[in-house]
């Protein structure tokens, strides 16, 4: 294979994450955004170490698994990969990933149990946050307001119909650009090239069981010419505020915020924020434990699916003997907590350890506020808090970012030797690379799970429960 050959193929499987396998006459080729079953015209794109990689021109025969989508921006927008699919398939098609790669993994331990997929409560309307991005849908085209177009950096879709979040989320949205793109002097985005413009991105967050909303405008410092900044911030707020005196919003906000962020990084930070209305932050409820949460707080985006997740959790560590009853546990990657307040309800007492400052913060006050007093939690990174931590644990509980554990930090955690620990991922490959080092340092995995936290997207999270050999 030459790069720039196109080739029609059949798409066998998928791989995590969002990897097609399709059958040419020259061999397999990795295609993202393809589906099993489906016919495709590829174009190849790399060729590497005699493995080829292409990319989709066109479908030319849909999966027989398909139907019709239930948004109109699929295969548009870069959010969901499997929208097509009914969401028992999604759910197969997860599972079976998931289930591939621990098995390639594994292999070498012997028996271990697999507990399947476990759904998502909700499949539609399920998110609690949201980034929009502010840009144009083509160069110099009217302002737009959404997600990223599939496959572009650039190109930014409005998705006023998206169906992973609920219609407040959508009313906002198109409030939002109705203000700025309507007003009598043009509001510029922030170009993410040339480092140039002031929009940047919109965030609204939801707290499912209050309904409570933050929303945040987040712009550079510059100001275009000829606006005044104030009044710029009084109309975005009172033009939100007027969809909920209208009586269109199901929720109600707690807050408005404008955050400036001149980071050339396209993320969202804040150099200086400010409420316009409201406050900062709203409460939400989780397996009865409430939580402090503000536009920047690490929660689980699917708040019921988290529900799961956790549940699964504290079914693998109650199933154990004695459970965490009377046990040091560290909570490794804790966040805002979530996961070290659970175990304490049995624990002696719980150590969580989590780089970001502000979610330390938000972890010691949640657990406060939920009346639990055998919660500590440092701020910095696991690699070097765990020398400096005296007691050794009974229970490690870990939840690392994507890219999974630090490779310096894994030899302190084996270091431990605790008998057992539960790993979870949202990432498999990189809990697959993790695993290797588990199994290299003596434990092996007795049972692992994946729930579906993301439905529609590529994206899932798996638990793993290891034992130390004996």
């Amino acid at each position: 294979m030459k790069k720039g050959q196109v080739y029609e193929a059949a798409v066998e499987r998928v791989d995590f994450p969002n990897r097609g396998v399709a059958r040419t006459e020259e061999g397999p080729v990795i295609v993202k955004n393809s589906l099993p079953g489906q016919k495709i015209k590829l174009s190849i794109h790399k060729v590497r170490n005699g493995k080829a990689e292409g990319r989709l021109m066109e479908v030319l025969e849909k999966s027989p698994l398909e139907g019709d989508a239930p948004c109109s921006h699929f295969g548009i927008c870069g959010g969901c990969a499997y929208l097509s699919l009914p969401y028992e398939e999604q759910l197969r098609l997860k599972g079976e990933q998931v289930k591939r790669l621990l098995d390639s993994c594994l292999g070498r331990q012997g028996a271990w149990q697999w507990d399947g997929i476990k759904g998502s409560p909700a499949v539609l309307e399920y998110r609690n946050k949201m980034e929009f991005s502010f840009g144009d849908e083509v160069k110099d085209g009217p302002l737009a307001l959404g997600m990223h177009r599939r496959g572009s950096f650039y190109d930014v879709v409005t998705v006023g119909g998206c169906r992973i979040v609920d219609g407040d989320y959508r009313l906002i949205l198109r409030q939002a650009l109705d203000y700025f793109a309507s007003g009598p002097v043009k509001i510029s985005y922030y170009h993410r090239l040339r480092h140039e413009g002031y929009l940047r991105h919109l965030v609204v967050r939801k707290a499912a069981r209050t309904g409570e909303i933050l929303a945040a405008l987040v712009t550079s410092s510059q100001v275009p010419s000829g606006v005044e900044e104030r009044k710029l911030e009084e109309g975005f707020s009172d033009c939100l505020l007027r969809l909920e005196r209208e009586g269109k919003l199901k929720g109600h906000f707690a807050g408005i915020l404008h955050i400036t962020n001149d980071s050339l990084a396209d993320v969202v930070r804040s150099d200086r924020t400010e409420v316009l209305y409201g406050r900062d932050y709203f409460y939400e409820e989780l397996l009865n434990l409430r939580f402090k949460i503000s536009i920047f707080s690490f929660f689980q985006t699917n708040t019921r699916g988290a529900e799961v997740l956790y549940g699964m959790v504290r079914t693998y560590v109650d199933e154990l003997e004695d459970g965490a009853r009377g046990k040091l546990v560290f909570d490794l990657y804790s966040g805002t907590g979530t996961i070290a307040q659970l175990m304490a309800s049995t624990a002696r007492k719980v150590v969580g350890v989590e780089i970001v400052e502000e979610a330390v913060e938000a972890a010691a006050r949640n657990a406060r506020e939920n009346g639990l007093d055998n919660c500590t939690f440092i701020a910095g990174d696991v690699l070097k808090v765990l020398d400096s931590l005296e007691e050794k644990p009974d229970l490690i509980v870990l939840d690392p970012p994507r890219d999974g554990i630090h490779p310096k930090a894994l030899p302190k955690i084996l270091s431990y030797g605790v008998e057992r620990i539960v790993y979870i991922s949202c990432k498999p490959t990189s809990l697959v690379r993790d695993l290797e080092t588990f199994l290299d340092g003596g434990y092996i995995v007795e049972r692992a799970a994946a729930v579906d936290q993301f439905p529609w997207t590529a994206n899932v999270e798996t638990i793993c429960l290891l034992r130390r050999r004996s």
